[in-house]
């Protein structure tokens, strides 16, 4: 296998934790110890927020005509997206029963959890796609109770294009809250009295190591870290096109990588050639990001095959890939660790990111390998049940007995025994040597 790095990146992917864990740690300490008291001192301390922490009906409709008609047009086109992609998955998953033995039979339910809470990051804009992307895909699971938290922007509550996003996508209760006080509330049941089954959402490392934190107490998306693009590209490739695309996901953080993984030296340098000065081009916050990202993070790997480049590609397994190549069906078809697959050219992240359909919130750090993104079956529960005949328990009782002996439970073997005593009161069993010890 030749495998060329063209560029290599001199740091790599992970964020710096310990920092993190250890002020999350006394965060949610605190917020657990003293409750809401606690959340209202961080709202005012973090995010000079001292108002309301709910936001009422009221409110959000007010707020609502503050927004340009054109803007809700585009959100709620975008949230119906993402609703009838998650309805689609929902309609996947399917309820059934079946008879493994004579007079046993088994079976399925799926079942929403009852309490979601959707989590928006605030920073220097609005981030309306994180949203609805959260709060749609719960929606379309069917989850009772849907609690959406966001910070307040520029100290006048929720950004209103964000509190619309909320409401179009049917958040049932907003909060103004952010970070890890956000997180926490929504896991405990402060200020609402609903705890949470599942976190979701995007936000900074501490909000990040909240969500890590509380795995356990409540279930949550996915282990996010700093967003990633890999490019598969061959010699039919737009190598402006892949530019673009490289530096568009860079523009995210400064620890965001992008990686170009091909088969053609020619592209791969004409890539390597555009990416800066595409990002000399952006505006300031954007370049600074894109900038640090590539040149610390960016990296350029040249393959002889397809196959070659197919199995660095699942190595790495990216957030999001792209492939820019002949035979998509093909790449479909042998490409098995991504968080989010775009086939072809027409398709960039950035549709995904903001109105395509499938969830945004994806696998990064290599949990691809073993994790899908955001999805309807995050907030569905697959319920197994099981119901049987006395005749049944002739069988599965005597099996049952005998296993539990072997492994040393004697109480399970007796609750066997006890059935097929009354059952079958005039038959003699074999069910193995009774536990002594």
């Amino acid at each position: 296998m030749a495998v060329t790095y063209l560029k290599k990146a001199t740091k790599t992917p992970e964020t710096e934790t310990a920092t993190a864990q250890k002020v999350v740690t006394e965060m949610l300490h605190e917020i657990e110890t003293r409750g809401e008291a606690a959340v209202r001192e961080y709202a005012s301390k973090l995010d000079k927020w001292t108002g309301d922490l709910i936001v009422s009906p009221a409110e959000i409709e007010r707020r609502a005509k503050e927004v340009p008609a054109s803007v809700r047009a585009d959100i709620d086109f975008a949230a119906k997206q993402v609703f009838d992609f998650a309805v689609a998955q929902r309609e996947s998953l399917r309820e059934f029963s079946v008879e493994l033995y004579p007079g046993v039979t088994a079976g399925q339910r799926v079942v929403p959890v009852n309490v979601v809470g959707c989590y928006a990051p605030a920073g220097r804009y609005a981030h309306i796609a994180s949203a609805y992307m959260s709060v749609a895909t719960a929606k379309a699971a069917g989850v009772k109770t849907i609690i959406a938290c966001s910070s307040p922007f520029r100290g006048e509550g929720i950004h209103p294009y964000v509190l619309y996003a909320f409401k179009s996508a049917g958040a049932d209760i907003v909060m103004t809250l952010g970070g890890v006080q956000a997180i926490a509330t929504m896991a405990y049941g402060l200020v609402t009295g609903k705890p949470a089954d599942v976190v979701v959402g995007p936000g900074n490392k501490f909000v990040a190591e909240a969500k890590r934190t509380l795995f356990g107490k409540v279930g949550i998306d996915v282990f996010a870290g700093p967003s990633e693009v890999a490019v598969i590209a061959d010699d039919t490739a737009d190598a402006a096109i892949v530019a673009s695309d490289l530096v568009g996901q860079a523009e995210h953080g400064h620890e965001s990588p992008a990686w170009l993984f091909t088969t053609s030296r020619a592209l791969a340098e004409d890539v390597m050639r555009r990416v800066p000065e595409l990002i000399a081009a952006l505006p300031p916050i954007a370049r600074d990001a894109a900038g640090s990202a590539w040149r610390d993070y960016g990296e350029v790997v040249l393959c002889d095959t397809r196959e070659e480049v197919a199995e660095v590609s699942d190595r790495y397994a990216s957030e999001h890939l792209e492939v820019h190549a002949a035979d998509l069906d093909w790449w479909l078809a042998n490409l098995t660790c991504y968080g989010s697959l775009f086939l072809g050219e027409e398709t960039t992240v950035a549709f995904g990111d903001k109105t395509s359909g499938p969830n945004h919130v994806l696998p990064t750090k290599g949990a691809a390998r073993y994790s899908g993104g955001l999805s309807v079956h995050k907030f569905m529960k697959t319920l197994t049940w099981q119901k049987m005949s006395r005749q049944a328990a002739h069988q599965i009782g005597q099996v049952t007995a005998r296993i539990s002996r072997l492994e040393g439970m004697e109480a399970h073997a007796r609750t066997a025994d006890d059935r097929l005593a009354k059952y079958f009161p005039d038959e003699r069993f074999a069910l193995g040597d009774a536990v002594t010890q």
